[in-house]
């Protein structure tokens, strides 16, 4: 039961990941690899103020606005001087490694000093209005409290997340952001700047990467300089998986379905962990995973379509 609400939670971090990856690769049809860097740019500024002695809230929104700065960084790069996209998000990611450990100061930062004393996180909070170490029965099943109340907090802030994001898109300025991603010469011709709506989109999508390495940090009680690694495969991943299981025709369905997908694919990979996958296996597993995620649903319709009758003449499929 541990494992398996450890991989919800996982899956609901990682989530905003994927809501990341959902603006920039759907919204803006911007490849943007700045996500690996900007994950653990959120999680080396969240926990190194954390140790420092700031406070959980500020430390996280702090995080995010990090990673804000690190995607308007790669939109300026492509928009206003013009060098690829995928180009310019590499370059920042790289610049971004040794921008970490600066941060850190160090390749890992834990959030405890000593094992007797704890740092306030975004989940101490509630976890410390409750018996965190009580055990609660689930039919057959045992609970950690704590496990409980960190997972209810995540949820209820990815819900908020999700449904700011779609209220945003929604508005004038989402509208237009949506509008510059699908046709960029209809709306540069209604007099909307297309560079900034698209430096705009790729800093709120590497604030809510960022975010997600911050709650990752808190989550975890640490932070590490690699942490970041295959994230932007997570978040297309579950933005695929997403799209298969909801469809792409509404935007507030997508985000659900983008949700639904990180966690998962966060579930496949704790079944794969407990039925015996070795630790470096990790990475190639996600990959494979990735890759059923790309090619089934098209071999299912190639199949669909070889397989099913033709419809009679006349008559519509």
């Amino acid at each position: 039961m541990t494992l398996l609400i450890g991989g919800y939670i996982m899956g609901l971090i990682l989530a905003l990941v994927a809501l990341g990856v959902l603006i920039s690769f759907r919204v803006l049809a911007f490849r943007d690899l700045t996500v690996d860097g900007s994950f653990t740019l959120g999680g080396a500024v969240a926990a190194t103020m954390l140790v420092h002695g700031a406070g959980p809230a500020g430390a996280t929104a702090t995080a995010f606005l990090a990673g804000m700065a690190a995607g308007a960084v790669t939109g300026i790069l492509h928009t206003k001087f013009q060098i690829n996209g995928l180009l310019a998000g590499i370059l920042v990611m790289t610049a971004l490694y040794s921008i970490n450990l600066h941060v850190m100061g160090k390749s890992n930062v834990p959030l405890s000093s000593s094992p007797g004393k704890e740092t306030p996180t975004i989940f101490s909070a509630a976890q410390s209005q409750a018996a965190a170490d009580a055990t609660v029965h689930i039919g057959r099943y045992e609970a950690q409290t704590r496990d409980l109340i960190e997972l209810t907090v995540i949820l209820a802030g990815i819900a908020a997340a999700g449904a700011a994001l779609n209220a945003f898109f929604r508005t004038n300025l989402g509208l237009a952001m949506r509008a510059a991603g699908d046709n960029a010469q209809m709306i540069r011709a209604l007099g909307v700047d297309v560079g900034w709506m698209n430096i705009l989109g790729l800093a709120l999508s590497n604030g809510l990467v960022a975010l997600s390495g911050a709650c990752l940090v808190q989550h975890q009680g640490f932070a590490d300089v690699q942490m970041g690694i295959g994230m932007v495969v997570w978040g297309f991943a579950s933005v695929i998986i997403g799209e298969t299981l909801v469809g792409a025709r509404h935007l507030g369905l997508l985000i659900i379905g983008v949700v639904m997908g990180s966690v998962l694919f966060r579930l496949l990979v704790s079944m794969a962990l407990k039925w015996g996958m070795e630790a470096q296996d990790l990475k190639l597993v996600t990959a494979a995973f990735v890759l059923a995620a790309l090619v089934l649903p098209d071999l299912a319709k190639s199949l669909k379509k070889r397989w099913l009758p033709a419809a009679p003449a006349g008559q519509k499929a």
